[in-house]
């Protein structure tokens, strides 16, 4: 049985666990511009610089100038999308799961996805159900970069910041685990965009090109 370095694994879901923002966050994307901003065009590598600056929200705010009811039919066209298309989890990271719950340690998740559709998710990957899911349900003044995830998850499963490790490919969770003194790991295996991989390795406490060398970071000790 595998050593636990981390009693906890706290996961990001998107580009973290399942490949999922090109097969279908993008696409939603692309479906709600051609509905609500049909002079919107954008790349797939210009989503990805999008997201990682200057965010989703603020881009539909600051840019694209949404009203609270374009926010409501963005995230409708989004969610409909959502609801048919389940993603692919990267096989290392389910590996890392695995072998984390098998050891007996915690899988938790702190995601911008909502929580149905991350437990969907990991039950159509044949994947342990985590043991704690926080998304995009929560008050929008909670979700990350808030620390309310990290401090439910010390707290429910009584557990210093020292055995939780947050792993996303995103500054919303850097951030949010720099906030509660937990070891930030920067996954940089979705894509790779100059820009983010930059900032991740400059600032964060470790990054990874690929999941296998997280398992041996995690594991092999």
């Amino acid at each position: 049985m595998d050593k636990l370095r981390y009693q906890c694994l706290v996961l990001d879901h998107d580009d973290t666990v399942m490949d999922s923002t090109a097969h279908i966050h993008y696409p939603a994307f692309l479906q709600a511009m051609e509905q609500m901003r049909p002079q919107v065009h954008m790349t797939l590598d210009e989503y990805f610089r999008m997201n990682f600056d200057p965010g989703f929200m603020a881009y539909c705010t600051d840019t694209l100038h949404f009203t609270p009811e374009d926010v409501a039919q963005e995230h409708a066209i989004w969610q409909a999308y959502v609801k048919t298309h389940i993603p692919t989890v990267y096989p290392g990271v389910a590996e890392i799961i695995r072998r984390q719950k098998a050891a007996g340690g915690y899988v938790c998740v702190a995601s911008h996805s909502v929580g149905e559709n991350i437990l969907r998710d990991y039950a159509a990957n044949g994947l342990p159900q985590p043991d704690l899911v926080f998304g995009w349900e929560l008050p929008p003044e909670l979700r990350k970069p808030a620390p309310y995830s990290l401090e439910q998850i010390m707290q429910k499963l009584s557990l210093p910041p020292s055995e939780l490790l947050m792993v996303d490919d995103l500054k919303p969770g850097y951030e949010m685990a720099r906030r509660c003194g937990v070891t930030f790991a920067a996954a940089g295996w979705a894509y790779d965009i100059p820009q983010i991989r930059r900032f991740m390795e400059g600032n964060c406490d470790l990054y990874f090109a690929d999941p296998e060398d997280l398992a041996k970071y995690l594991f092999e000790t």
